[in-house]
């Protein structure tokens, strides 16, 4: 073997390793864990901060730029989008009313 598998193979048990303990992590302690009041208060938001990390760079930026114009589709379907949900609080028709506003601007006016 030369350098390069070595060190490969050594990567992959590696990684392998730190991916069973870290799966394993609650399994090998006997008691039950239990998180600080702070930390389960802070665990309410995450789930809207993880989306908000994803969603709103792709409404918002062009190839990691601000958007500069106003016929962009994006960031319309996303604002109708969301103005539906506080309106209705439905989930799936946010969904429609986004796409419903975003394929005619962009397919129908190539915005």
């Amino acid at each position: 073997m030369n350098g390069t598998d070595a060190w490969t193979l050594l990567t992959i048990l590696g990684l392998a390793a730190l991916t069973v303990l870290t799966r394993c992590f609650f399994f090998l302690f006997d008691q039950p864990w239990t998180l600080a009041p702070w930390v389960q208060r802070g665990l309410v938001y995450a789930p809207m901060a993880a989306l908000s990390a994803v969603v709103l760079p792709e409404v918002l930026t062009v190839q990691g730029h601000a958007i500069s114009h106003w016929q962009d589709a994006r960031p319309w379907a996303a604002a109708l989008g969301v103005a539906y949900y506080f309106w209705r609080r439905g989930v799936m028709g946010t969904i429609v009313v986004g796409m419903a506003v975003y394929l005619p601007l962009h397919i129908g006016l190539g915005w």
